[in-house]
Order: C-alpha cells, then structure tokens, then sequence
C-alpha cells in the first residue's frame, strides 16, 4: 500500500518553537499578581515531626500565604494499592527533602527568609539506607502498616521449574546489581496555579499525565473535577520523572487558593534530584538452565528493589522486572522473587524502559556467559530461544508481531559482528544486547472501564482539522503521529490539521504518555475518528457522483473515483457539501482499549506485563577499554528497532538515538551517590550523563513487522531501544579485555579492580577470551 503521508520522515508539527526558543514551558508563565512559592524541606532522613511554627514566617513583609503538611493531609499516590504520601509531611518525614511547610510570597527573598523562619522541633528515628539492611530492620518501621519495611512482594512461578531446571544440561547463575538513577530531564518541575473568585482551580504543570493529576488534585484538595482545569504547557523532557502527580503540584494548588492569587513553584536542580522517581538500586540474582544447543529449559530469579520512603510506581516497577523476563525468548518455565524495599531515601518510580532495564542487562550478560561455557556464539544462542509471533508465553503474555530475529540480523550483518568478535585487538571488543518493551499496558492503573484514549475530530466550514486529544506532547512527537493518521485517512496536507492537546477542559480523556503507549493507543483512537469522518463524506460524495462509497479515494486534497480519477471534488467542496447535509461541524470520535486478550492472566501481579504489541530491539557495540586507567570508551553502537511501522521515521530515528544515548549512561557513568541520606551529586555537573564528545556513531537501523492491531501496524519506538544497548557494552567490555563487569556503572575503577582480579587468579596478564565456535550458521 502506498501511502501519502504515514512513512515519510516528518519533522513535529511545533517543533521549530523548541528550537528557536519561541516554546512556553511552565516556568515561562506569567500571570498578573503571581507569587512565588517555595518548600522547607526536611534535613533529616527519618523522624517524627514534633512541631511546626509558622508565626514567624508569617510576619516576613512580602509573606501571603503559609501552609504546613496539616493543610494537606489527605494521602494520594499514582496507584491505588500505593496512596501513602502526603504533599507535606503530617507527622513524620522518611527522607531529607521531603516537604514539610511552603511559602507564597511577592518575591523569591521574602519566600526564602520565610523558609529559614519556619521552626521545625525533630524527634529522630531510626533511617534504612539500604534494602537488604531495611528488610531486617526491627520497628518502628518507616510505614507503621509495612512490616520489615517491605511495600510488596510477589512470588511467581510459571509452569515447572524444578523440573526445567532438571532438564537442563548446563546450569549457571550470577548476581548484579544497577544503582539509583536520575532521569536528569533538562527542564526542571515546575506548576503554576491559579484560584479564581468563582472558585475555579487551574493549574499549569509539566506534566506527562495531565488526567491523574487533575483526579488527585480533585482528591487531596476536595474540590469537583469539573472545578479543575489542567494544562501542560511544552514539557522539556520528562523520561517517566513527571508521569505521576508530584508534590510541588499540590502544594501550588493549595497557595493559590489560600492567598487568592496565582502562585509558581519551580523546582532547583537540587530539589529536581530529591524528588527523584528515577530507577531504583536493585540487587538482582539470577539463574537459567539450557540444554547443550543453548535452548532455556527455566529461569529463577530473585529481585530487591530500594524503592525509596514512598510506594510510586514501586509495585508496577517489580512486576515489570520480573514480568519481562518473558515475551523476548521462548522459556517454558520461569520463577520469580521480587521484594520492592521501602528506605529512608527520596522515591523511586519509572524511568525510561520502566522496570525491564536491569534484569534484562542481568539476563543479556549472564546469555553471554552461558553461551561462552557451551562454546557458542553469542547470536546462536538467542536464536535457539526465539519465539514465534502469535503466541502466549508461559506467565499469559500475548505476543502478536515479532521482529527480533529480523533485528539481531540487521544488526550483525551491518557491524560486521562475525569479522570482529573474538578477533580485535586487546582492548576493543564487540557485543550484543536485545531488548523488547510494552506498547502501552494491557491495563489502566485505575479500576476502570473507561478508554484509554480518546480523540475527537472536528471538521468545520474553514475545512480546517481540528484533532482534539487528551495526551501529553512531551518531545516524543505523538502530537505529530496523530495528525499524521488523520491526514492520512482523509488524503490532506498534514499542515491542514490543527493539534489541540493537554487540556482538561477542552480535550477528551487520555491516560497520558507512559509505558509508550500513545502511538499504539492514541493512535487506534485517532484512526477511528478520523475513518468516522471519512465515511461521512464518502457518503455523501458518493450519491453526488454516483460512484460505490468502497470505491472512493481520498489522496492529494481530493475525494475522487479509483476507477475514473478526473471524477471527483476537492476535499473542502466535499466538506460543504457535508455540512448542508449536517447543518454544523462533523465530529469523529475515537476510542481505545486493549483487547480482553491483550489485559494477562488472572494471577496476583498478572495486570502488569501484558500489551497490545510488544517492540523489540538489538544492539552491537563496539568498544575500546584502556587497560592503563581502565577507561571505557563506546565506539560504535548499532541498534535496530521492529517499531511494527514506522508512522515517522525520523521520529523513531531520534526515539532510538535517545535509548542509545540514556542507555550509554547507565552503563558507564550515571548513578545517584548518596550517604546517609543525602545525594553528594545532586546538580548535572557532577551527575554525569554523557556529552556530546561522549557519544559513539550511532546508526539506528528500522525493522518493520506491521502488527496486525497496531494504528497502521505501528508499535512503540521511545523506550524498547534501551535495555539492550547496557548489556551490550558490557558484553564488549568482556570480548575486549576478558572481564566481566557485572555492577553497574562500568567505572575505570571497576574494570582496573576486575583485570586485577584476573591477573591475581590466573597468574598472568589479563588477555582476551578464546575464540569459540561460531554455530550461527545453523541457528
């Protein structure tokens, strides 16, 4: 099929405002009478709140509003098994930069002498800094209502694992573990609210999911959803960091209607680190079991995940990890321990590649590994364990397209990986890592039977589109996508489609954009709103030509005859003559839900996993490893993604650039460093995500399946691409110099200790692995 506009690399409908420094992003607003609002945060990691005194703050001339956490008592968070955090601490703070009182005042020096006047009297308790020391800990707890500070496990065990491991003709298990993350987004948090005097809240917000947060606004504050209004003004980057309801949001709410007058609060970098909601330190343990041809018979696996003193995604974040164990290769049994840890450390919550990340850079290298033992090449063994599309795996997961064994060959045959692995110099090095992700969740995190997305479209006398969606444009270019399916299908210039999107008064309900669910979700309810549209005219160019409706094309701004192209109207005479049909605007509406079979199993856990469609990914990298200072540098890394179509190419392009580049972080250099509660790196000079003279050649590399559901068979592209690119690094890092770096980040210090290691154990210099037998060519 030929089409017009899908397919065709598109720069964003918007995008030159970013560029050219035109865009409003929340801290850009200005309202008349605005006030500047500021948190006093607690010093301490755990302890009981004795007394708050605000009279002197109060007093501070320019001071017009003060509140503590007793105005905002009432619990929220983003699940509903996890509403356990408060905007304010009420009677106890479990991290240093928890939020105990806040300010509105005329001016940033009046609301920060308010802050230093504000007294606090503390009671310090007991404070767990890690997991496995929170786990064992005697009372108090840091949740009187969790025992052992534990916020959930589960234990999952899927077909016989006993038994698969008995099967196995090779078994072998390794621990490791990936440290605290920062999404390091560049544009800090920020809201903006305003009260008005018929007691209409609205409320401007850097957020990824404007709808939960205007029902937890509409919860914690006591006011109607219809009294609320919740915009997202441009958002400069979000990364899972601002896809949930957040402090600073409520506690701007609530200033604005305490003072009567509009109020900002705009988070430092520092306070942006405190907040955090990144990727957890997780302790992974893991273990599989082949037969001699490299085929799984069962995986175990055991999870600790630090979630930090309040729940988030935490529940979502550990059924991930071991959830996506499966749907990649085909494993007929799996095991799964997975404890999510409460500690006196600020939240974690989702990031990019939400949950899947570390266990897949844990079961990536420990395939490697089993593949050397068995002499087999790294590729063999991944294509011994392929699944096939259309298939359930062992814990219900439906995969419907799968191209990663189209990736892993794009891959290979355009690094030259043959030519190179187990055959470069000493100290360079290739590997290979593979990943998959979600096309957005089987399941909504609210019990509900409404859609997950909805769009309108309006088409009025002007014959201009307007698509009416209620999902976040966050820089991943789904405002772009949308239109693109709606042009399309009515065969107009994309320029003709006007995106009204991210406001709670004006567009319908969409759940937001996490878990990369806009393209496929979104998307579906674009394409039907859009076929309602054309359907209309069709009908009524058809009895004015008395051409078959089914015969009717729509292409170049036309509505004409397939069989007899002369014959036909343009599109905006079929739009008028529509409207006298009609007497007003034409209205499309557009709903989507996964499919009952697409929403898991029945089992404890079961609602997070399960997709639509499920994207997948391969990565070689190529690396050099000096063995003086034991610097590690990426050369070279090559990604192909099956993103099921690519709507727009250059999109899925930069969406796989930007996994290769936040995944080159987490692999060499991003970690929190904490101590005793506090972060000893919290700005971006000393958080150290990769620069521009960091980064390798990237060639992305798109693979299309065309999933049989998908908006014209399109799948997600913004965060599959990561995972993969970790263990591949680390993988070369071994095929380099011989050792296996199995802690993330892959520090200098960490590969100078590990050759140590292996000099001391073997005796000799470190050297690079044997060759093995490449049996690729019968995988």
């Amino acid at each position: 099929m030929e089409f017009q506009t899908i397919g065709k690399p598109t720069p964003y409908l918007g995008g030159e405002d970013p560029v050219t420094g035109r865009a409003v992003y929340t801290d850009d607003l200005r309202l008349p009478g605005l006030l500047v609002g500021r948190i006093l945060r607690s010093p301490l990691p755990h302890a009981r709140i004795v007394k708050v005194d605000v009279s002197k703050a109060q007093r501070v001339p320019g001071v017009v509003a003060v509140i503590t956490g007793q105005d905002l008592a009432t619990k929220y968070g983003i699940l509903p098994v996890g509403q356990d955090e408060t905007a304010l601490a009420v009677d106890r703070v479990r991290y240093v930069g928890e939020g105990v009182a806040a300010v509105a005042a005329e001016s940033v020096e009046a609301a920060e002498e308010a802050l230093e006047r504000i007294e606090v009297l503390y009671e310090p308790l007991p404070a767990y800094f890690d997991a496995l020391e929170a786990m064992n800990a005697p009372p108090p707890w840091i949740h009187d209502d969790k025992p052992n500070n534990i916020e959930r496990e589960y234990h999952h065990h899927f077909g016989d694992v006993e038994r698969g491991f008995a099967e196995a003709d090779y078994v072998r298990e390794h621990s490791f573990f990936c440290p605290r993350l920062n999404h390091a987004a560049m544009e800090p948090h920020s809201a903006v609210a305003s009260y008005d005097l018929q007691g209409r809240l609205t409320v401007w917000s850097s957020t990824q999911t404007p709808y939960y947060l205007h029902r937890t606004l509409s919860k914690v504050l006591g006011l109607p959803m219809n009294r609320i209004r919740v915009l997202k003004p441009y958002v400069g980057g979000g990364f899972g960091g601002k896809d949930e309801p957040l402090p600073h949001e409520i506690v701007a709410a609530k200033l604005a209607m305490v003072s009567g007058r509009p109020v900002k609060v705009t988070m430092t970098r520092e306070e942006v680190f405190y907040l955090n909601r990144g990727r957890p330190d997780q302790y992974i343990w893991l273990k599989i079991g082949v037969r001699r041809d490299g085929r799984i018979t069962a995986v175990e696996c055991k999870v600790v995940q630090d979630g930090g003193a309040y729940c988030s995604y935490g529940i979502v974040t550990i059924l991930y990890a071991g959830q996506l164990l499966a749907a990649i290769y085909d494993i007929p049994n799996i095991k799964y321990d997975g404890y999510r840890v409460l500690t006196n450390k600020p939240p974690c919550g989702a990031q990019r590649g939400h949950g899947s990340v570390n266990t897949r850079f844990a079961f990536e290298s420990l395939l490697d590994m089993i593949a050397e033992d068995l002499g087999l090449d790294p590729v063999t063994i991944r294509a011994r364990n392929f699944l096939r599309p259309n298939t359930r795996t062992v814990n219900d997961l439906r995969v419907t397209s799968y191209g990663l064994p189209e990736c892993i060959r794009r891959v290979v045959e355009a690094s030259g990986f043959f030519e190179k692995w187990r055959k470069l110099p000493y100290g360079r090095g290739i590997g290979l890592g593979c990943s998959h992700y979600v096309s957005g969740a089987g399941r909504a995190i609210i019990r509900s039977e409404m859609p997950h997305s909805n769009v309108v479209v309006k088409v009025d006398v002007d014959g201009g589109i307007g698509l009416y969606t209620g999902t976040a444009e966050i820089g991943q270019g789904c405002d772009t996508v949308q239109a693109m399916i709606v042009a399309e299908v009515l065969g107009v210039n994309l320029r003709r489609v006007r995106v009204v999107a991210g406001d709670s008064d004006l567009t319908p309900l969409d759940l937001g954009s996490y878990s990369s669910r806009v393209t496929f979700m979104a998307g579906n309810a674009a394409l039907q709103a859009a076929r309602q549209i054309r359907d209309r005219l069709a009908d009524v160019v058809s009895r004015a030509l008395s051409v078959p409706a089914d015969r009717l094309e729509f292409r170049d701004e036309r509505v004409f005859d397939r069989e007899n192209p002369d014959r036909g109207v343009s599109f905006d005479e079929a739009v008028y003559m529509a409207l006298q049909e009609s007497g007003g605007t034409l209205v499309g509406k557009g709903a989507y839900s996964p499919p009952p079979e697409a929403q898991g199993g029945t089992y404890k856990g079961a609602g997070v996993g399960p997709s639509p469609a499920y994207s997948y990914s391969a990565s070689v990298a190529e690396v050099s490893v000096d063995v003086e200072t034991g610097e590690v540098r990426v050369e070279r890394v090559w990604t192909a993604h099956d993103c099921g179509r690519a709507l727009n190419p250059l999109a899925v392009e930069g969406q796989i650039e930007g996994s290769v580049s936040m995944g080159l972080g987490q692999a060499l250099t991003e970690q929190v460093v904490m101590k005793d509660g506090r972060i000893l790196n919290a700005g971006l000079l000393e958080y150290k995500t990769p620069g521009l003279l960091d980064h390798p050649v990237i060639e992305s590399i798109i693979v299309e399946s065309i999933d049989p559901e998908g908006p014209f068979g399109a799948k997600e592209a913004g965060e599959g691409s990561l995972a993969g690119v970790i263990p591949a690094i680390a993988n070369a890092v071994y095929d380099a110099v011989g050792v296996r770096i199995d802690r993330l980040p892959i520090t200098p210090e960490r590969v100078l200790e590990a050759l140590r290691k292996k000099t001391r154990t073997a005796g000799r210099p470190a050297e690079k692995p044997e060759a093995v037998v490449s049996a690729s060519a019968d995988a």
